[in-house]
């Protein structure tokens, strides 16, 4: 079974019904340097692995970026 999400405005299917944080390890990104909004709403780090994708979700991922 796959699904259509949209993560930061691109189209993806995706295997069955991942996590938000399965989803972070698909885009190979780490949890702890990004900050993850699922239909608009902020979902902090403890609860990525309660959250799952369905149909039709949008998912915005934000990365920290450090500088001097």
């Amino acid at each position: 079974r796959s699904m259509n999400v949209t993560v930061n405005g691109v189209q993806r299917k995706l295997g069955g019904e991942p996590t938000l944080l399965e989803l972070l390890e698909q885009l190979e990104l780490d949890p702890r340097t990004v900050v993850v909004e699922h239909n608009q709403r902020i979902v902090r780090r403890p609860v990525l692995t309660d959250v799952q994708l369905a149909e039709g979700d949008v998912v915005e991922v934000v990365h920290f970026v450090g500088g001097g």
